[in-house]
């Protein structure tokens, strides 16, 4: 298929750049996976829309505050640092900035109210990443790394939304349940969901697993070629508990609708029940969901609106047919519903 067919036009200004006062009151598009959009409500009526046996699957990963401002050493300039997945220890993959300046060997440090991270580039990788070590034994978090990035880091927003991190963004971009540390990103349809609403679908006799998948930089990867098929989804690890996966298998042995919260989410549960029955485990899934796909697992999925072009759009276009979602996405502009990470939700049964 070509990219351009995954192509719409949405005015910036429904880009959102802040969340919503409260998460349930974020819109809500009902769309009918074989037929058209059902309903235009929000998200607080989101237990009217499922079902007594539904298993609602939460991604309860957590977002760190992976980004890094300080300085370089000894000049003084200004840097970044990415921090996109530990390699071991105190060795860091990295996106640095300004990526041609600082070369193997420097040294950088970040530091806020009484903490600091020292910092050494060590490799070179593609693509402006780099190999970090770091270390804070001269902190008042006694060595602890994890407590100091926790401490000075930012929140890291995505790159559409453009403003600095602010203090609510701690808790708004992160899911109510993330409990995993590990993601650079959060994975959004689960930003709408409170602990009243999940209690809400709890009493109408609908079940929840949660399961794990640390959401890399990799979402916000581009599809830069042509052709659907030429593109390639970066790696990202995940993990299921024997307890979920005998759950969910429980749930498509009996006929009930396995519901996913987001891509991520999607992407696990599909990477996990690729060879039958939902495996329990820890994994990387590479698996690029395309229109062409057979869903294993997921029977139903809450999702944000997502970028055009994207990879995510092509997974939501698999699973409820590429003309169909790309009309729901027009009549959604054409509405006002706000976009990508702190924008709306659509739920497709």
């Amino acid at each position: 298929m070509d990219v351009a067919d995954f192509d719409f036009v949405l005015p910036p200004e429904q880009i959102a750049q802040r969340p919503r006062t409260t998460r349930t009151e974020a819109r809500l598009l009902v769309l009918d996976r074989t037929g058209g959009v059902r309903a235009h409500t929000t998200v607080a009526a989101l237990p009217e829309w499922l079902e007594r046996g539904d298993l609602l699957v939460v991604n309860d990963t957590r977002v760190f505050p992976a980004r890094l401002l300080g300085r370089r050493v000894p000049s003084g300039g200004a840097v970044e640092c990415l921090l996109l997945e530990r390699l071991e220890g105190e060795r860091w993959d990295a996106l640095v900035h300004p990526g041609q300046k600082l070369r193997v060997g420097e040294r950088v440090r970040f530091e806020a109210d009484g903490r600091a991270i020292d910092g050494e580039i060590l490799e070179r990788r593609h693509f402006g990443r780099r190999t970090v070590h770091l270390s804070c034994e001269d902190s008042e978090d006694g060595g602890d790394l994890d407590a100091a990035i926790d401490a000075i880091g930012h929140v890291p927003l995505p790159p559409y939304i453009r403003r600095p991190d602010a203090d609510d963004d701690r808790e708004r971009y992160q899911t109510v349940y993330a409990r995993a540390r590990g993601s650079v990103a959060a994975p959004t349809a689960g930003l709408h969901l409170t602990e009243p609403l999940l209690g809400a679908m709890a009493a109408k006799g609908v079940g929840r697993v949660d399961v794990t998948l640390h959401v890399g930089y990799g979402t916000f990867k581009p599809v830069r070629g042509e052709r659907v098929e030429e593109h390639a989804v970066d790696p990202e690890r995940y993990a299921i508990s024997a307890g979920a996966a005998a759950a969910l298998n429980a749930a498509r042995n009996t006929g009930r609708r396995v519901v996913a919260v987001g891509t991520t989410t999607t992407r696990a549960l599909e990477s996990a029940g690729r060879q039958g029955a939902v495996a329990a485990g820890e994994s990387v899934s590479d698996l690029f969901i395309r229109p062409g796909h057979r869903f294993a697992v997921v029977g139903g999925l809450l999702t944000n609106f997502h970028l055009p072009r994207s990879s995510l759009l092509m997974l939501v276009c698999a699973f409820a047919g590429r003309e169909r979602v790309l009309a729901a996405y027009t009549e959604a502009v054409r509405l006002g519903y706000r976009f990508y990470s702190y924008g709306d939700a659509m739920l497709v049964l």
